[in-house]
Order: C-alpha cells, then sequence, then structure tokens
C-alpha cells in the first residue's frame, strides 16, 4: 500500500489537533526498524509509531498502549531518550507535495527535528538539530546515493523537487492533453501515466480518478478523453485542496485491503473511519496488544504451514510403502510353491493354484507364461528380498519422521505465544536450521538478548517454567535435578515446569498451581481443564535425534486443573 502525500497531509492536520503541545514521556524500541513515541497531550496519553520498514514504512497513532519490541534499544532510539525524551512536540510539518513528515521538538537539549520518510526501499527515520543529522534508522553513504546522503554530522537535504510534474489542484484539461499525447507506448495504461504527471498522485488515487473519468481502471492512455479526466480529478480532489479528508477503509470480514483520505467508487466495500489512524491500524494491523506481532507471525506460520503438509505426504508415502508381514509371506510362500510345482507348471501357465498349509486355503499365485518356473520363483524371491530390505529402514524413517511433526508443532506453539521479535526470529531460525525455510543464507535475529525461562517463587520453592523449546531444554536439563518435579501438558506442546526440590515436602496445592501455568503455556491454554502430567525430573529422557526440548518420560501421575498464567502464585 502507497502512503502517499495527501494521505501525509491528513496525518499532519491529524497530528496537529492531537498531539501538538504535548510532551514526550516515554520512547520505546517497537521493533528493528520502528520506534513508539507515548505523548501526553489534552489531558490524554497518545501512542505514536514511526516505522521506516522498508516494505511497510509508515506513522500514524495507535489506539492502545505500544509494547517494546527489543531488549537491547537501537542506537536511534537512544539518541531519542537522549534528545527528545521530556521534551514538547510544537509542530507538524510537511514540505509540499513531498512524502515527508517533520515532527518539531522543544526540550531541555534544545530544539530538534524528527524526519519520518515513509517511502517504501527508501524510507527512514532521522533525527535533526539545526539542520544536521545526529543519526537516522538508515544511514545512507555516497555508494548509494551521491546526492542526497543520510549520515551522521551531514546536512539534512530534502529530495529534489519535481519540477517536471503538474499541480493537480490547478492543472488544466489541455496541459492533461498536452502531457498525455506525449506518451509513446500505445499499451500504457492511462492511471500508470497520471502517476508520473500529477504531483502526490499515487496507483491508488490515479485508478479512482481513472475510474470516474473513463469507466474502466485499466483504460489505456491514448483513450483517455482529457476533458472527462480534468473533471474526475477536480472531484477527487477539491476537497483535499481544501483539507476535507474524508478516511476510509476497503474490506469486509474484518480483513482491510486499502484505506484512503477520499472515497473510492472503483473498489468494493469502501466505508469511513473516524481518522486516517484508525485506517493505517487497520491495514498494517497496529503493533499493539496481543496481536502486536500478528503481521511479522505470518511468514514463519506460513512456513510451519508448508512444511507440515510436506511432511505429512512423506509420512503417507512411508506407511503405504510398508508390506505388512503377511504380504512378506506370501512373496516368500509364492516362491517356495513354484519350486515345489515346477515340474507340474506347463508352458504357457499364467497362474498356480497350489496349498501352502493343509489347514490354509489355496493360493492363487500369477506366472509371467514368458518366464520358466525356476524364473518366476526367482522373480517373487527378489520381490520379496526387496521388500524385505526396505521393511527394515522404513520403521526409522517413519519414526524420525513422525519426531519431526512433533518438533514442528512445538514450534508452531512457540510462535503463537511469542511477544516480541526475538521470540519470533527464534522459531525462524529454527525452521531454518532445519532446512525447512527457502532461504539457504544464514539468518540472524535482530537483535537483544534471548529471554531465559520464567524463575517464580512461591512459599520459598523456586519454579522454573519455559514457555518455548529452548528455554524447555534450559529448565529440564541445565537448571533441574534428578529429583525435582516436573510438569508437562498431556499429549500436546507446551512448557516444561520444574518445582525444585529443597529437601521440603511439597504440596498438592503446589502441585495444582504449577499444573495450572503447565497448561497455561500450552496448546490447550484456551480449554477449561487440562490434563498435566508430573513426575520427577531423573524419569525425563532427551528424545535422540528430536529438537531442543523434545521428551519421553514415565512414571507419571495426572492432575486436571484449570489453565492459568503465574499470577495463580499471588493468590491466597
Amino acid at each position: 500500500m502507497y502512503l502517499d502525500a495527501l494521505s501525509l497531509s491528513s496525518l499532519v492536520d491529524e497530528f496537529l489537533d492531537t498531539l501538538v503541545g504535548g510532551r514526550i514521556q516515554d520512547v520505546l524500541d517497537v521493533d528493528a526498524t520502528g520506534i513508539g513515541l507515548e505523548i501526553y497531550a489534552n489531558r490524554q496519553r497518545r501512542y505514536l509509531y514511526l516505522s521506516a520498514d522498508k516494505q511497510a514504512p509508515r506513522l500514524h497513532l495507535v489506539g492502545d498502549k505500544l509494547r517494546r519490541g527489543l531488549e537491547r534499544p537501537t542506537q536511534l532510539g537512544l539518541m531519542f531518550r537522549r534528545y527528545i525524551q521530556d521534551g514538547r512536540l510544537t509542530h507538524v510539518s510537511q514540505p509540499p507535495w513531498e512524502r515527508i513528515v517533520q515532527l518539531h521538538v522543544e526540550s531541555a537539549e534544545g530544539d530538534f527535528v524528527i524526519v519520518v520518510e515513509p517511502m517504501e526501499r527508501r524510507s527512514n527515520i532521522l533525527l535533526l538539530r539545526d539542520g544536521i543529522i545526529l543519526d537516522c534508522m538508515w544511514r545512507v553513504g555516497p555508494d548509494e546515493n551521491r546526492h542526497r546522503l543520510s549520515l551522521p554530522n551531514h546536512v539534512y537535504q530534502l529530495p529534489p523537487p519535481m519540477s517536471e510534474r503538474l499541480d493537480p489542484f490547478t492543472v488544466t484539461a489541455h496541459q492533461l492533453d498536452a502531457a498525455l499525447s506525449r506518451e509513446a507506448d500505445p499499451k500504457r495504461k492511462l492511471a500508470g501515466a497520471l502517476t508520473g504527471i500529477l504531483l502526490g498522485f499515487s496507483p491508488l488515487l490515479a485508478k479512482e480518478v481513472v475510474f470516474r473519468a473513463q469507466g474502466d481502471v485499466n483504460a489505456k492512455a491514448h483513450d483517455a478523453d482529457p476533458f472527462a479526466l480534468h473533471g474526475a480529478i477536480q472531484a477527487v480532489c477539491e476537497p483535499l485542496q481544501r483539507r476535507e479528508w474524508q478516511p476510509g477503509v476497503v474490506g469486509h470480514a474484518g480483513q482491510v485491503s486499502a484505506y484512503s483520505v477520499y472515497p473510492l467508487r472503483h473498489l468494493e466495500s469502501w466505508r469511513p473511519v473516524s481518522s486516517l489512524s484508525e485506517a493505517m491500524s487497520a491495514f498494517y494491523g497496529a503493533p499493539v496488544g496481543p496481536e502486536a506481532y500478528a503481521e511479522a507471525k505470518r511468514l514463519p506460520q506460513q512456513i510451519i504451514n508448508e512444511t507440515r503438509k510436506k511432511l505429512r505426504a512423506k509420512l503417507t508415502s512411508l506407511e503405504s510403502g510398508l508390506k505388512d508381514e503377511s504380504e512378506l509371506l506370501r512373496l516368500q510362500q509364492s516362491g517356495e510353491l513354484i519350486l515345489a510345482y515346477q515340474y507340474a507348471i506347463e508352458r504357457g501357465q499364467t497362474t498356480l493354484k497350489a496349498q501352502y498349509d493343509f489347514d490354509q486355503p489355496e493360493l492363487e499365485i500369477a506366472l509371467d507364461p514368458q518366464l520358466t518356473p525356476l524364473e518366476n520363483a526367482q522373480r517373487y524371491f527378489d520381490q520379496y528380498q526387496r521388500a524385505k530390505r526396505a521393511q527394515e529402514g522404513v520403521p526409522q524413517l517413519i519414526q524420525e519422521t513422525r519426531q519431526q511433526m512433533d518438533y514442528l508443532a512445538q514450534l508452531e506453539h512457540d510462535l503463537s505465544i511469542a511477544a516480541n521479535w526475538n521470540e519470533i526470529d527464534e522459531v525462524m531460525l529454527s525452521l531454518h536450521e532445519r532446512g525447512w525455510t527457502a532461504s539457504q543464507a544464514p539468518l540472524r535475529r535482530r537483535g537483544g538478548k534471548l529471554e531465559g525461562p520464567l524463575r517464580l517463587v512461591y512459599d520459598g520453592y523456586v519454579i522454573w517454567v519455559g514457555r518455548n523449546s529452548r528455554q524447555n531444554e534450559t529448565v529440564t536439563f541445565k537448571n533441574a535435578k534428578s529429583d525435582d518435579l516436573w510438569l508437562h501438558a498431556r499429549d500436546v506442546p507446551g512448557a516444561h515446569v520444574v518445582i525444585r526440590n529443597d529437601g521440603r515436602r511439597i504440596s498438592d496445592g503446589l502441585i495444582q498451581r504449577a499444573a495450572a501455568i503447565a497448561a497455561y503455556y500450552s496448546a490447550k491454554r484456551q480449554e477449561s481443564r487440562v490434563v498435566v502430567d508430573v513426575t520427577r525430573c531423573k524419569y525425563v529422557k532427551k528424545i535422540k535425534g528430536g529438537g531442543p526440548g523434545m521428551v519421553t518420560y514415565r512414571n507419571e501421575t495426572t492432575v486436571t486443573v484449570a489453565p492459568h498464567n503465574e499470577e495463580i502464585l499471588s493468590h491466597g
């Protein structure tokens, strides 16, 4: 989706109304390319999200508190904390027709400008003082752009003006006609031509104008009626010139496919919303609350789904290739019966009916009339030997495939409860290490220290909770001792929970509480009652060839509990 200059103008007005005069109370590194500002303005806390993501750069207000997605702040985030935290937002501006927003801040350190450039592939966030770049999200040197550097201690420069493009607010039909007459390609679409002729025209806006003028978004530039086109431009752009924004979204059933600041007629299901920030949050998915990382989880979930499909197909193929004992025995008996009756078999005979055991029915054995009885017998013995050899390897392959599917299920659970980028990237790395991703290049986490298992204390007892496969490995095989109690929801992926045995009797009440935590951090979190296995750590063993945290255990007892997070330990 193209965040165009007119949409940014709408955001500027929105920010002028809601944010200007507010104090920046907090700066958060929401993700590797995004920064959040908590701004207290007009007696209300508001959260502004700035993203320099190369594929989906943007800035907008979000409806809930932003989350700090990185444990280790970015360099730019540190700069923001040093210079603008506790400062006041004094103004918001936009250079004419540029896809750039400038946030002016006064703080104890001086006057600063936050520049947000939400342009695909060239997105950036910069912090300026007196026109000099202090730092930026993406550093652009002379090897990438000789004319416009984005480096600390360099003067900030706006992009060169697009002087060859026409102003849509003042353009005439004759100017449109002259510009379109210069189009040499007869197959060139009118919407594509308009994006290169008019300032601020995104593909979405161009298609809307073409639809209103021609009735077909795919109309060719050579077929354009300049007067009808000019009328459509005026109809769409006159309210925008008056800054009468009409934010809205396109979509249904909770799926938003586009947003705009003008009504869209060429797309069905357009409906108005209260602000462009609301529309953008609906489109991109606001980085807040439990759905903060839904978009980031989409790719690993897709890989998991595709991998599971492949593993299921492999398992089906392996199981169908298994010949049961009766079929192997039939091949062997067929060869032996042919040898026993070889002198009774006539030339050209196609079947042999004979009884192997006196109390069993006759076997009907197919014969190849082109082969001798001895050659027919040998063929059955060869089939028997090949099937027998295949049988020897297939059970092991079936077991390995099932282990892979179990580990994949654990990774899917890890992804479902991942609460930050590190945990999502950890799932991606695990998928990559198993060869389940398409990329051959090494993957790296986005930064920050990996979180360890939860360490909880209740009545003096230490309880360890592993919330993903790596943490489970740590809890069970590094933190635990042989006589500690080990808990896990039965038959589903989930947390390894360990109650340290300090010599005191571990009460049933504590086991119930720990079991509730194990159920909560399992794939059965949404169920009302969950069966949880309990055993000693000495009875828990790694599965040979299994992924991290994959175990087998014995001598277990069970408790049935309602899932509850660690807050259950604070209850009476």
